[in-house]
């Protein structure tokens, strides 16, 4: 006859110990699921986070203000509005994308708070160029000493086009080729018509392909 011993079931789920990684040694995914665990983010855990994707925030309000020079407020003011509002992100996963438009609606608000004027801009004017990508791949050789040194240029000298843009063109071709943003979103974040977004995309993509012609064509 097969005898069955009674083990009460805390010994036997005792035997499995959870061991909890610490924050740095967790992927993104599990990281920002942390965060919102409590009724707040625990400390090193949004700390850990801050560090992850502060180079990302940057590099947003880098190319959106560049002679702004309280940027670094502004960076802080993100990390404020994600610790509070971090545990309404349905879908982790895009934790990249909702951090990028909480930064571009915090740039946009500080925008319009400033009321800065800028130049007026004709849009009526004909467009001759296309409204399509301008080809900046680099070949996947590997470069040599002269070939890397170009790249270095053309990589600078490209951020400094981006931050010669009139204000309105820059902010549009940042929201689109550098956040990815859709027409749509940006027409919704600028608050102007779909039209004017598309223009202001095809101008803007046009100034940089003349700046930066001599780098295309070589």
């Amino acid at each position: 006859m097969s005898q069955y011993i009674s083990v009460p079931w805390s010994k036997v789920n005792s035997t499995f110990v959870q061991v909890e990684l610490p924050p740095e040694k967790l992927p993104n995914y599990d990281l920002i699921l942390r965060c919102q665990e409590g009724a707040r983010p625990e400390r090193t855990v949004f700390t850990e986070l801050l560090h992850r994707y502060q180079p990302h925030v940057d590099k947003i309000l880098y190319h959106l203000a560049p002679d702004w020079q309280d940027r670094p407020d502004l960076a802080q003011e993100v990390w404020i509005r994600v610790y509070r509002n971090i545990k309404r992100l349905q879908e982790p996963a895009k934790f990249r994308s909702w951090l990028s438009r909480i930064t571009t609606n915090l740039f946009y608000d500080e925008l319009r708070k400033r009321k800065r004027v800028s130049p007026p801009l004709s849009l009526d004017a004909p467009l001759t160029l296309e409204d399509g990508t301008v080809d900046w791949e680099i070949p996947t050789d590997a470069p040599g000493p002269e070939e890397e040194l170009s790249t270095r240029e053309f990589y600078a000298r490209l951020r400094d086009a981006i931050a010669e843009l009139p204000e309105v063109f820059r902010i549009t071709i940042v929201l689109r080729e550098i956040e990815g943003l859709s027409y749509d979103e940006i027409a919704e974040i600028t608050e102007v018509s779909l039209g004017t977004v598309k223009s202001r995309i095809a101008r803007a993509r046009q100034r940089l392909q003349l700046q930066l012609q001599k780098y295309l064509d070589s």
